[in-house]
This record gives C-alpha cells, structure tokens and sequence, in this order.
C-alpha cells in the first residue's frame, strides 16, 4: 500500500502481525501499577473497543501482557509501517489543505527525530503524549484525510470523538487534553486514568501537535542565559552554567550556553539520550567521570572557552563536588522533568539509571523516598554556591515546588514564598511577557529549506525595519531577537520540521505573518503554518511558571488561558488546544495552543490580524490589571494603534495609605 492508502485505511480491517518491542528505541520507562482487577478489565474493554468484536480474542492477551509490562496500553502491533516525518503537505491525502497541515504537524511531532519516546507516541517531557495509542493516530489521520473544510474534529485526550459539521471559518480541530475535574487532578488520578485510556498529559506542545523539536527551547534558554548573565553583570565568556536534564526538549541548554557563550555542564543520568543528544550536535562533549570533569571545566574556564558538556550521571554530584573544589558557579538552574517526579522525571542519587527504573516500577514508595532525599541534598548543595555568589532560578520545570514537598531548605525567611525566583519572575515575566514578547513560531508547509531560509529574511527584514521606531522599554528584546534570527541558519537549529521560532510581541507577528501571506500569494514560498508555545503571554495560567510574576493573587486562577482559547477558536485559528498540566505538573496549570494555516488568500490575512492581536493583549490586559508596569505600558500602547481595543487599567494605591 502507499503511504496515502495507509492513510485513509485507519486501523486496518485485517490486523497487521505483532511487532518485536526495539531495545535501540528510547522507550518510556513502565508506570507503576496502579489499576484494580476491576479495572484492568475495564482499561482491557476500553482499549478493545476500537476493534470489531471478531479481533478482540486475538488482542486481549497482547494487550493485557502490554497493561501488566509496560503499565499502559500502547498497542504496538498498529505501530505503521512507513517512516514518521513531517512530509511536504503535497503528499498527504485530503479534501482540506487545513487537515492536510494538521496531520504534516502531528507526524513532526512523533519524529524520531523529535520525539523522546516515539513508540510510545511522547514527545518530551516523559509523558507529553500525542495519543494514548496507536488505534488513537491511525483513526485521527483518517479523519484528517477525509475532513471537509465545513467539518471540525473534536479530540479528547488523543481520543478522536468524531466529525461534526461546522464552518469554513471554525476550527478544523479542537483538542483538549487532561481536562479533569479539578479535585481528580492528583499525580495518581492522572495514573489511574491514562492507564484506563480515558485521560492523556499533553504537556504543552506535544498534545497540540505543535513542537519543533527543542529549537524551540533553545531559543527561550538563549534569551534567558544572556539576561541572566546580564543580571549578574558578567560577560557569559568566562562564566559557568550548570544544570540537567538531557531528556525531551531540554537537549536545548547545552546549545543555548554555546550561543550566548559561556562554559555549559548539563547532567543526565540517562546514557541513551545522552549519547543521542551528543550525536545529534546540541552538546559538544560527554564526560562519565566527575574526577574527569572538574580539571576538564577549570580549563575550559581558564581559556574562555565556549563548550558544552554533558556529564553522565547525577547533577547532585556535580553540584557537591564544585562545592568541595571551590568552583565557582555563575549560573545555575534545573530542567529535569520535575512535573513527573515519580515516573522518571526525576532520579535518585546513588542508584544506576536501570536500578532507579526497577525501584520506580516495583517499589514505588521507596523510590518517592530516594527522590526526596535526593531533592533535599539537591538543594542542600546549591545553597552553599548561592552564598558564594550564585544567581540560581527555577526554569519552571517544578523544581522549586517538589523540593519543597520534600522538605528542602527551599523557603524564604518569611515561609510563603520561595529563596529563589522563577526565571518568569526575574526575567521571561518582567522583560519580555509584560510586553507582549513571546514565542511565536512557524513552519514552512513545503518541507523545502530555501522556503525556510526566505521566510528567516522576511522575519529580519520586518523587524530590523519595527526597530527603527520601536520605543526604548523594548529595544533590547528586538536587538535579541534579530541577533538570534541571523544567527539560526548557522546554528543549525531545524530538527524534523522545517521550522523558526522567534520572540516577537503582536504588532511583530501579525507583520511578519503578513508578510509570509504576501509572499505566498506571489508564490515566492509554499504554505506557512504559524503557531507558539504554550509558554507564552497568554495561552497558559501556571503559577510557578508563566504567570508567577503576577502578584495581585489571581495565580491560581486560569480564566486567562480559557478566555485564550475560546477567543483564539472564533477569530481564525485552524486549530485550537486547551490542556491541564503542562511544564510544572498534571494539576498545576492550564495551557492552551493554536496552530493557524497561511495560504496567501485575503481571507487569512484577515484571520492572522484578528487572532494573532487577541492572542497577545488578552494576556498583556491581564498582566496590566495585576499592576506590572510593563503590561500597562504595553495595553496603553496597544489601545492608541487600535481604537476598537478598550481596556480597564487599574488605579495605584500608594503605600503610605494602606
């Protein structure tokens, strides 16, 4: 068959033969046992249910050994048998070229290239899945490929419910992922439920079909590395970045410290993405033993090298053994999965990578004891460096919030608060959300390099062209963002996809989005499809995370991020995501995401200016109304270009009075 007819087959009438489980393959680690003999048999009826009843007698043992092995139903046998890629949008079937970019996006997300367990259908993260299974994808392509542009698909936790009639100017696609009610959002009722294959994690990206790979992770730590160094006053040659995490998109810091240009080390305890991640060029070289890597990292220092190194084994060593040598740490962070602590996010000191997997799976309260007795030296260890000097932040990946679970010497004098700020607080928040700045990101629908390339020139050329009368409060973020454009091409930052990301605030992007339909209709480059983060201005409600630098005690609320979405679908977005958890933790956020198709028509440039405008001053409005001068700046500005925009600013109460 060809790859269109594997397509439009769906889950085959004819079960396909079971396929040997690839040891070569970084396979997620297996979940805990957490269903009851009850309701094993009920996640067995609710796997089966995608097959006729004339297939279920054939499957039931094949999957129950897949539930009792791995923890989860993955169905591996329906793994397809052609190559996982984003193929230019001309090769995929399909009545509507909307449904045609969805699926080019959803096969990037499970890329082997890309993804972090694809045959688990994860993309980072440890558990940011795209589907729960494979039943789930093949029956997802097949309505994609079969979809009208007067129909919309709903998905519910990488469930397709189905096609309904709607409009051209709708959504094609609609996904929610993890949308618990909220006392049934604990770690173990997202276990109980993603094991029945009821509920998915689709972390930020990876359920809203629009991760690029960790180009786009890159990018936020190069933006954030520069402004830490520049917080501490100190030029990043010379200077020490120290953290961890390999895994997922976080293969990105390492690439990040060699852009801003200081001396990066990054521990993985992991030894297969490790090796993969120094294949793939995001770290230059990998070190095993810390009495190797001490003398290894003064040289490095001495000669104001610009290096990065993975160090394979546990970041607590490093952080104890710099310590003990007096090394000196500039900046310090972690990007562990930490929203996972307890299936493989996270991995205790003093066990092998395979013994810490076997503790996790068989003994899984002894394992939440090592971690947390690892947490706490963790931060035991990196406050004796913050005394020296120090500027360690949390990079939003729940450190912070897990050490102090664990009991940590984590907390500020006043016990509320945390002794260290989220980079949102002291950087992201402050410099670049209050203004509107965010991740705004695109791919070139053709799969074809120069389109890419053209679309990188059209990017500079509208905001070297905006920076010329752009306000002072936000020069810096332009010059950075036009530093980091000219540079993309030459640090080889496209994997899968033929993708860009930037930082750019509203009038940045609906310019340059413009600028890209222009271009199209002359037929200079094929289509583009626009999308962002989840982190970003205003898509996402985290507290520990994207809205911690609001302080008006509205972070735990989310009616940004649902507002986000529901305003995003009715201006023009193709496609629409909504999820709970996300970088810090199933529970502890609201995310949402769109994905928009620019075909050079009118109409999308009508579409780009409505959404890509709300889809930024919604987030600027709420800043602006928790008092961050930054936001009032930006919505005051926003409302003189444009008058239909009218916003309640709030009254500052002095002090002296209250």
């Amino acid at each position: 068959m060809t790859f269109q007819e594997q397509i439009l087959q769906g889950i085959p009438s004819v079960l396909p033969k079971p396929k040997p489980y690839e040891v070569e393959i970084n396979h997620a680690p297996k979940r805990k046992e957490i269903l009851s003999e009850e309701e094993k048999k009920l996640a067995l009826k609710n796997a089966l249910r995608y097959f006729e009843p004339k297939h279920h007698a054939e499957l039931l043992p094949e999957f129950k050994a897949e539930l009792e092995t791995y923890g989860r139903i993955y169905m591996y046998r329906l793994r397809p048998d052609y190559k996982m890629y984003a193929r230019p949008i001309s090769e995929y079937p399909g009545k509507s070229e909307q449904a045609k970019a969805i699926m080019l996006m959803i096969q990037n997300n499970l890329d082997y290239a890309v993804a972090q367990h694809p045959h688990e259908l994860i993309t980072y993260g440890g558990n940011g899945a795209v589907f729960q299974n494979w039943a789930q994808y093949l029956l997802t392509m097949k309505y994609l490929a079969e979809m009208t542009d007067e129909q919309t698909l709903a998905m519910y936790s990488g469930h397709p419910m189905g096609l309904f009639p709607s409009h051209k100017e709708a959504p094609r696609v609609v996904v929610t992922n993890g949308m618990v009610i909220p006392n049934y959002s604990k770690p173990d009722d997202w276990e109980k439920m993603n094991a029945l294959g009821v509920s998915q994690y689709g972390q930020m990206t990876a359920g809203s079909y629009m991760y690029i790979g960790p180009q786009g992770i890159v990018h936020g730590t190069t933006i954030t590395v520069l402004n830490g160094f520049r917080k501490i006053k100190k030029s990043p040659k010379g200077g020490l970045f120290v953290t961890s995490g390999l895994g997922g998109m976080s293969g990105a810091q390492p690439k990040a410290g060699n852009i801003a240009g200081c001396v990066t080390v990054c521990a993985e305890v992991n030894p297969k993405i490790t090796h993969i991640r120094h294949s793939q060029g995001w770290i230059n070289e990998v070190i095993e033993n810390i009495d190797q890597l001490v003398p290894r990292v003064k040289n490095a220092l001495a000669n104001n090298e610009v290096v990065s190194i993975a160090y394979l084994g546990n970041v607590v060593d490093v952080w104890e053994r710099f310590d003990q040598e007096n090394l000196h740490i500039d900046l310090g962070s972690d990007q562990t999965s930490l929203h996972n602590p307890w299936a493989g996010g996270y991995y205790p000191i003093g066990y092998t990578f395979e013994e810490s997997n076997d503790l996790m799976a068989n003994n899984p309260d002894k394992f939440k004891e090592e971690v947390q007795k690892t947490l706490r030296r963790h931060a035991a260890a990196i406050n004796k460096h913050t005394e020296k000097g120090t500027y360690f932040f949390d990079y939003g990946n729940a450190f912070l919030l897990e050490a102090s679970r664990a009991g940590a010497d984590v907390f500020a004098e006043n016990h509320i608060d945390f002794k260290y700020n989220s980079y949102v607080q002291d950087i992201m928040g402050p410099m670049c959300f209050d203004y509107g700045f965010g991740p705004f990101r695109w791919v070139c629908a053709s799969g074809n390099p120069e389109d890419l390339a053209k679309t990188d020139k059209i990017a500079c050329d509208v905001l070297e062209e905006m920076m010329k009368n752009s306000p002072e409060e936000i020069q810096q973020q332009m010059a950075d963002n036009i530093q980091w454009i000219k540079g993309a091409q030459e640090n080889k930052l496209v994997v899968g996809s033929q993708a860009r990301i930037l930082y750019a605030d509203a009038e940045g992007r609906i310019k340059i989005a413009e600028a890209f339909n222009q271009a199209i209709a002359r037929g200079e480059i094929g289509y583009v499809i626009l999308g962002r983060d989840h982190h970003d201005v205003s898509g996402t409600d985290s507290p520990y995370r994207e809205t911690s630098n609001i302080y008006d005690g509205s972070r735990f609320t989310a009616d940004m991020a649902i507002q986000n979405v529901i305003g995003d679908s009715f201006r023009g977005a193709t496609w629409v995501s909504i999820h709970n958890g996300g970088g810090v933790g199933w529970g502890e956020v609201i995310n949402g995401g769109f994905g928009m198709v620019l075909d050079g028509t009118k109409e999308a440039s009508k579409r780009l200016e409505s959404m890509l405008f709300w889809d930024v001053n919604n987030g600027i409005s709420r800043r602006s109304w928790a008092r961050n001068e930054g936001a009032i700046f930006a919505i005051k500005r926003a409302m003189e270009t444009q008058p239909l925009l009218k916003v309640t600013i709030p009254s500052i109460v002095d002090e002296n009075l209250l």
